[in-house]
């Protein structure tokens, strides 16, 4: 009797099992961003002024839970799009699982850290707004960057040379000096989605 093949480790996946779920999946929480502008807009941005991460303010701490899912306007969210659908798809390569842990990893420390540090640099007297999907479009940058290393992987570590030639040089916007954005959502999305890609890579190593 021939013994059964083992499983492909998770490690190794680029691509989830189930693509094209995967890739509806994304379609339709990329449509409730859209869903969420447009309501935003019919409100007068009611929802921008009321949820989003007000640093150091206890009523401002509802917007890490909020602040991904909104955009300053039309612009910004399509020039968010492409990105969030690429790389949340690809984050998906380790199962769903997977994607809702670091996700959720990215989601609230990357907000958390904007919470305690979005007012540095802001001109006195200004109280800032965080709101934007960018921290977490770092985040899953970073994650997919570097779990390869973290998990040995040869396969994700050649689609993370890929990924930085497309996307690399947007890791400069964890530095300040551009005004309107919000390098601190960029900055501790990026540094949630390193410590995702390490503990992902350490759950598979202990789940193989």
């Amino acid at each position: 009797m021939a013994a059964t093949a083992p499983a492909p480790r998770r490690t190794a996946r680029v691509l989830p099992r189930n693509p094209v779920s995967s890739a509806l999946f994304m379609v339709v929480l990329t449509a409730g961003l859209y869903v969420i502008e447009a309501v935003d807009v019919v409100t007068g941005g009611a929802l921008d002024q009321n949820f989003g991460i007000e640093p150091l303010q206890v009523d401002g701490l509802d917007g890490v839970l909020v602040a991904p899912l909104l955009h300053g306007d039309w612009a910004h969210l399509i020039a968010n799009t492409v990105p969030f659908l690429v790389l949340g798809f690809l984050a998906m390569a380790g199962g769903i699982r997977q994607f809702v842990v670091v996700t959720a990893t990215i989601w609230i420390l990357g907000g958390l850290g904007v919470w305690f540090t979005g007012g540095i640099g802001a001109p006195l007297g200004v109280e800032p707004t965080h709101i934007g999907a960018s921290g977490l479009i770092f985040g899953w940058l970073v994650f997919l960057l570097t779990r390869g290393f973290f998990a040995r992987s040869g396969l994700q570590i050649l689609m993370a040379v890929g990924l930085f030639l497309v996307w690399g040089g947007i890791l400069f916007g964890v530095l300040p000096g551009q005004p309107g954005v919000s390098w601190q959502s960029h900055l501790f999305g990026a540094l949630a989605g390193l410590l995702a890609a390490r503990l992902a890579a350490r759950a598979d190593r202990s789940a193989a």
